[in-house]
Order: C-alpha cells, then sequence, then structure tokens
C-alpha cells in the first residue's frame, strides 16, 4: 500500500478500535502502537464469539480481527458483524445502534494467500494486514479504512484473488444480488471496476483513462452503489467471481 495518511491534527475526530486475536502479545503490542497515535482501543477479544460481544457494546469504527481464533474464527465472526441488522446492535449504553453505524473490519493473517483471507474479503472485510505489520502501517491501515477506503495492497490482493476467486454460474446467482448488476453499469464503469479490479488506484486510472480524479471517484462511488458493494475490497472480489476479469487475462479493458 503507497497511500500515506496525514498525522491528525489536535481536532481530529476520535477514532475507535477494537482488536480480536487469541494472542495477548499481539493484543497488547497493537493496543500500545495505536494508543501511541492517539487512537482509542475500546475493547479487545480473544475469540469470535467475545470479539462480536465487544463489537456490539462499544460500537466501534474499526475491528482487527484475528482470522484464526478458538470458538468461532474471525472469517464467521466477520459474517455474524456485518450481516446484523444495523438497529439490532445495541451501544455501549445499551441503547440501539444508528441504522447507518457499520464498523470496519481489518483481518489479520499471518499468511498473505489463504482461503479464509480472501472469504473475509468476500464477505465484507475492508483489507487485511499481515501480523508482522510496521508499526507506521498499521496505524496507516486503520485511518485509511476508518475513512471510507479499502486496503488495498494491489500486487497481494490480486495474488489473493486470483488463487481463490472462482467465478459463480449465473444459475447460482440470487436475484438483486451484487454479482447480477453488471447490466446496470454504463461502458465507462465496466471500463472503470476492470481496472479497479486489478488494482489501479484513483490517480493511476485518472491517468489511463484520461479523466480527473474526482471523475474517477464519481464513477467508483456509482460502482459500489449499483453493485451493492462495501468498498473496493469486496469489489476486486465481485469482478473476478463474475468473470469481468479473469486470472491472468489483460488489465486492458475490454481484454
Amino acid at each position: 500500500m503507497s497511500r500515506t495518511v496525514e498525522e491528525p491534527g489536535p481536532e481530529a475526530e476520535s477514532l475507535r478500535v477494537v482488536v480480536a486475536d487469541d494472542q495477548r502479545l499481539v493484543r497488547t503490542g497493537f493496543r500500545m502502537i495505536l494508543a501511541a497515535d492517539g487512537i482509542e482501543v475500546v475493547g479487545e477479544a480473544a475469540d469470535g464469539v467475545a470479539a462480536i460481544e465487544v463489537v456490539r457494546r462499544t460500537r466501534p469504527d474499526v475491528v482487527l480481527m484475528d482470522i484464526r481464533m478458538p470458538e468461532l474464527d474471525g472469517l464467521q465472526a466477520t459474517r455474524i458483524i456485518l450481516g446484523e441488522p444495523r438497529d439490532a446492535v445495541p451501544d455501549a449504553s445499551g441503547a440501539e445502534a444508528a441504522a447507518d453505524w457499520v464498523p470496519r473490519i481489518i483481518i489479520l493473517t499471518t499468511f498473505d494467500l489463504d482461503q479464509y483471507v480472501y472469504d473475509a474479503l468476500a464477505a465484507g472485510a475492508s483489507g487485511f494486514l499481515l501480523k508482522d505489520v510496521t508499526p507506521e502501517h498499521l496505524v496507516n491501515a486503520v485511518r485509511l479504512v476508518r475513512s471510507g477506503d479499502a486496503l488495498l495492497a494491489p500486487t497481494i490482493t490480486r495474488r489473493l484473488v486470483e488463487k481463490f476467486a472462482a467465478p459463480i454460474p449465473p444459475s447460482e446467482q440470487r436475484v438483486g444480488s451484487a454479482h447480477a448488476e453488471l447490466s446496470a453499469l454504463t461502458a465507462r464503469e465496466l471500463e472503470v471496476f476492470r481496472l479497479l479490479a486489478r488494482g489501479l488506484s484513483n490517480a493511476e486510472l485518472a491517468g489511463r483513462l484520461q479523466l480527473s480524479e474526482a471523475t474517477v471517484k464519481t464513477h467508483v462511488a456509482r460502482i459500489l452503489a449499483k453493485m451493492q458493494l462495501r468498498d473496493r475490497a469486496q469489489a476486486v472480489v465481485a469482478a473476478y467471481e463474475t468473470g469481468l476479469v479473469t486470472p491472468g487475462g489483460s488489465a486492458e479493458p475490454g481484454v
């Protein structure tokens, strides 16, 4: 990931994080790193069941979720957290959560090419980090997904998706699902979608298509809305599963 996030100003909006990992040392280390940068860790969990409870209770902005934990793994916990109706989740005081509250989930893993990680991205996780991540990268990643972007290291993400993605036959696609919405995209949006799935940033898309970055952002936002996708991470998965992009294929639109 090449994007650098600027240091927050004194009036920057608070950022609340939950760390879920079965290793106490990892949780403590991440808490210290985040706290040193002014990021509040509002809860910790050592297994997936506890992670769900802590997230429901604290309503964090970002969850750092270990993919392999006892009781319930991070993949299942991610699916449950992101699949719950927002108005059914209580906040820290016991009141119901705002309907638009959705935590961003970053998957923690030891191996980048991991079926569980791929499945978590497909379920709506905003990206993944290797556990040996540097402090600076960890902080930047948390701030990046909090801003609504996805944490995509293009080379690793593409390798991951190409290894595990399998096109979904039309007979298995649910009516109204993201995979059934390609026909709603314009020719330009399909062009942007193909390149986005190859890991190009907004700046790279703008340069390739000779558009302004503002126009690219508008196209990306429309693609996500029409395809009913949470962010660019899910968009990459969807592009491969729909067959819009094929493993090893050219990044050139229309090829």
